[in-house]
């Protein structure tokens, strides 16, 4: 493993061969250097890792340390491969151009073979909690893996999230908005998953397309939709799932960057009210 020291954060890498994605996958490991209780450590995995390093996560996450604002956390980004638009999708199945294929054996690397290597190697018998985030479509593939798997991930980011996600395409005569969009069926038709947190994400200038006219852009459209499934299911804002508008934020990296220190404050701050 190759290490990097910062204030309060130690960066380790590794790359671990994955069966299921027969590939390679390089993963970032950012340890918090001040833990005086293991049992108080919490786990997030991070999609899209090759992002937080363009935006130099260690520094947020010193920073963070450096004044106190932020519980102990073990923060592990997985860098994605070349077949990035499949491996990161929803595991009930692609979407209407088949893409997002391989999102079941992306889980089964997270289950099977990332989680065991991160038990083993840190010698963590049982996190506090576990959660995972990810930006855009990584965000999509995150926020399912948690609802799917809710006996072992308590929380969801997701960062400018691909909830467009479709079954139908847009053009096709029975294409119905309210079942086409494959998370928000998959949140209406699941059960409410109790103690469950979701934090969203979106950039006034995410993106320009507007499919309904509404004057709204589609990524706002599908984050609010999104929320409305949750209030269905018996979710409250502020207390179970807090969304977050940036008027100036893009569907880019530096906007991620400057969002991320809210989300790990909400998630793991010193005072965790929303």
């Amino acid at each position: 493993m190759q290490l990097q020291k910062n204030i309060g954060v130690l960066k380790e890498s590794t790359i671990l061969f994955s069966e299921p994605l027969d590939r390679e996958v390089k993963v970032d490991f950012y340890l918090p250097t001040n833990i005086h209780a293991p049992e108080s450590l919490s786990l997030l995995l991070i999609n899209d890792g090759q992002d937080l390093v363009t935006m130099g996560f260690e520094r947020i996450l010193s920073s963070l340390y450096e004044h106190q604002h932020l519980r102990p956390l073990l923060c592990v980004g997985i860098h994605c491969g070349n077949d990035r638009i499949n491996e990161y999708g929803m595991i009930i199945g692609p979407d209407f151009k088949g893409r997002g294929a391989k999102a079941p054996d992306h889980l089964r690397f997270i289950l099977e073979e990332l989680l065991p290597f991160i038990s083993t190697t840190y010698k963590v018998a049982a996190f506090k909690e576990m959660s995972y985030a990810g930006f855009s479509l990584g965000g999509l593939s995150a926020l399912d893996v948690v609802w799917n798997c809710p006996s072992l991930f308590t929380k969801a980011g997701v960062f400018s999230g691909s909830l467009w996600w479709r079954s139908k395409d847009i053009l096709e005569k029975s294409h119905n908005e309210n079942t086409a969009r494959m998370m928000h069926r998959q949140l209406r038709l699941g059960s409410k998953k109790d103690g469950m947190k979701f934090y969203l994400q979106c950039g006034e200038l995410d993106e320009t397309a507007d499919r309904n006219h509404n004057g709204v852009i589609d990524s706002i459209d599908d984050t609010i939709d999104l929320m409305r499934e949750l209030l269905a299911k018996g979710y409250k804002e502020g207390k179970d799932f807090k969304y977050v508008q940036l008027p100036d934020g893009k569907h880019d990296v530096p906007t991620w960057a400057r969002a991320l220190p809210g989300f790990l404050k909400w998630g793991w701050g010193s005072n965790l009210k929303i």
